[in-house]
């Protein structure tokens, strides 16, 4: 009978986590690395959060405790990193991160800090290198992607560097961002456990804003000022890592300095290349043909293997090699025009441009649509019973076929999208 309670707890807590836009497919890896990562009670209680953020006299309200007692319950859970809690105003709002980018990596961020981490890392390649289910939800699932690509502002020269907008600069999140925090890389520490690793830096990726307020506060990341980030970024860039972070305009939460061979979303790139699992730049390289003398450095550089090399066509050398792109597999990222010391290669503007999502919410917005989640946002309320009636109502009205759905819909979409876009300018504009 205790069994049955404590996958209870564990199956409230993955049904909850699967309400959001991203998700974690439930398996028995899932709960296995729920078990290590929160207590039966604390499964049981974050069960019952909402998914927007929240205070602690709510938590206090849907767990019918007294408010000192679920505050110090969240402040526990905040302190491993399992909830964010960002001050706006005077007022603290914690919320619970989704698995991914979230509470999965955060788990990994801090060394030592009491969570089996050697266990972690081998549940988590499992669940995600091995098994295909949660990357395939968390990178592929609708059309709005979770992550983008940060151009290398090292490949941009001549001409194109006018058309390059501000926010697809990593260098002007750093800029611009309230705070910066650097934590160990999630994917290089996973797979250092697993004797998997490369050489590159661990200590490099970077979150900002809300989110990085929240895990600088618990010593999951160190505090660094723009000079410092700025000197981490062309560390990066030193090492040929793509800059891969949030896929929003302003506050971006996160940027994660990746290498091909240890990071979850380049992996996904190679698996998923049909998918299009990343948000690309509006860049691509373009190879010099006549001038390019098939060293490879572009090859060898890319993380997707986008670049290879095929003959040149030279009657008189017919060993020469040519560089050549596969344009559908290309992130845009800039790596290989850096590396190239005959500057064969320069970035030239993609045909149709890449959009990105303004905010968290408004991509949040955007991917709960597409995942048919939209009820789960605006009926928002774990303890209601009503409200999650009204959720399973809207999310039948959300699947008719379009002619009705427009119908039934126009006027709650027209009243609660405004609603939910307006969070954006409150506690979740600062994660």
């Amino acid at each position: 009978m205790s069994h049955i309670t404590l996958r209870q707890s564990y199956q409230s807590l993955s049904d909850r986590l699967n309400l959001f836009p991203q998700g974690a497919p439930p398996t028995e890896l899932l709960f296995r690395i729920l078990e290590v990562l929160f207590t039966k009670e604390e499964a049981a209680l974050v069960a019952r959060l909402p998914l927007r953020p929240f205070t602690a006299s709510v938590a206090a309200r849907n767990w019918k405790q007294a408010e000192g007692q679920a505050l110090a319950t969240l402040e526990k859970l905040a302190s491993r990193g399992m909830l964010l809690d960002v001050e706006v105003g005077e007022e603290r709002f914690f919320v619970l991160p989704p698995p991914m980018a979230g509470f999965f990596e955060f788990s990994m961020m801090r060394v030592g800090n009491g969570y089996d981490q050697k266990l972690l890392a081998e549940l988590f390649y499992q669940y995600l290198n091995v098994e295909e289910d949660f990357v395939k939800e968390v990178f592929c699932a609708g059309e709005t992607r979770l992550g983008r690509v940060f151009v290398n502002e090292g490949a941009v020269g001549g001409g194109t560097a006018l058309e390059v907008m501000d926010y697809e600069r990593a260098s002007e999140a750093i800029r611009t961002a309230s705070h910066i925090g650097v934590g160990t890389c999630y994917c290089r520490h996973k797979m250092k456990h697993l004797k998997k690793a490369c050489d590159s830096p661990l200590d490099i990726c970077l979150t900002f804003n809300g989110t990085a307020s929240s895990l600088i506060r618990h010593g999951i990341a160190r505090q660094v000022d723009v000079e410092e980030g700025m000197d981490l970024l062309e560390q990066a860039n030193g090492r040929n890592l793509v800059q891969f972070g949030e896929n929003v305009r302003e506050q971006v939460a996160f940027i994660c300095n990746c290498c091909g061979c240890c990071c979850e979303a380049l992996l996904a790139a190679r698996r998923f290349a049909v998918l299009s699992p990343i948000a690309t730049t509006n860049f691509l390289p373009e190879v010099n043909a006549e001038n390019c003398n098939g060293c490879g450095k572009c090859v060898e550089s890319c993380p997707v293997e986008a670049m290879g090399l095929v003959s040149a066509g030279d009657f008189l050398q017919p060993k020469r090699k040519k560089a050549k792109l596969q344009e559908e597999l290309c992130l845009g990222c800039g790596v290989c025009v850096r590396v190239c010391t005959r500057s064969v290669l320069s970035l030239r503007s993609r045909g149709k441009r890449v959009i990105t999502p303004v905010t968290t919410a408004h991509r949040t917005v955007l991917m709960a649509i597409e995942r048919g989640k939209l009820q789960n946002l605006i009926f928002d309320n774990q303890a209601h019973w009503n409200y999650r009636a009204m959720a399973a109502i809207l999310g039948a009205i959300l699947r008719l076929p379009p002619v009705k759905q427009i119908m039934a819909s126009r006027q709650m979409r027209s009243v609660y999208l405004d609603r939910l876009l307006g969070w954006g300018s409150s506690a979740v504009g600062h994660r």
